[in-house]
């Protein structure tokens, strides 16, 4: 039997996109029988670095072009979560025991109307932009404790 828990994780970049309001992005996954909501992540391409991975997915997933957000920090380290055990060899097939990911903040410069997640690459069947305080309790379970150190990680600017 195959022991999961020695496979790697999977090198990712995750977004928390802010609007004027200080409210975040986020979007519920059309592959997911819950109403969970997250924000903009996905697998880094080979040859390709954390910061570009992120606005590639930023326009990927919420069809928001990479001039109408703008760059304000990003988090001091990876931050990583395990699937848990019904998801473990299922999902990115089998090769990876959770995620390690690069997180970036960025300011939303547009308007809701520069938001399309009716993409080619379409993930999310709807989106809203939620106060920061809820997002550990809109993800799912296993990725709460990531979104909790993500809140503490960008706090400054959050709070600001």
């Amino acid at each position: 039997m195959k022991n999961f828990h020695d496979l790697p994780y999977r090198p990712c970049a995750g977004v928390m996109l802010l609007n004027p309001n200080r409210q975040v992005f986020v979007g519920q996954r059309l592959d997911s029988s819950t109403e969970a909501w997250q924000m903009p992540q996905g697998g880094i391409d080979k040859g390709e670095d954390a910061e570009t991975a992120a606005f590639r997915e930023l326009e990927e997933e919420t069809g928001i072009a990479p001039s109408k957000a703008s760059l304000v920090a990003r988090a001091s380290q990876e931050l990583q979560y395990d699937l848990p055990d019904e998801l473990l060899g299922k999902i990115w097939k089998g090769k990876y025991r959770g995620q390690r990911q690069s997180w970036f903040l960025m300011h939303f410069t547009g308007s809701d109307a520069d938001v399309n997640i009716e993409t080619s690459h379409q993930e999310f069947r709807a989106w809203k932009w939620a106060d920061p305080g809820t997002l550990p309790e809109l993800i799912v379970p296993f990725k709460r404790d990531l979104y909790r150190a993500l809140l503490d990680e960008f706090s400054d600017y959050l709070n600001a």
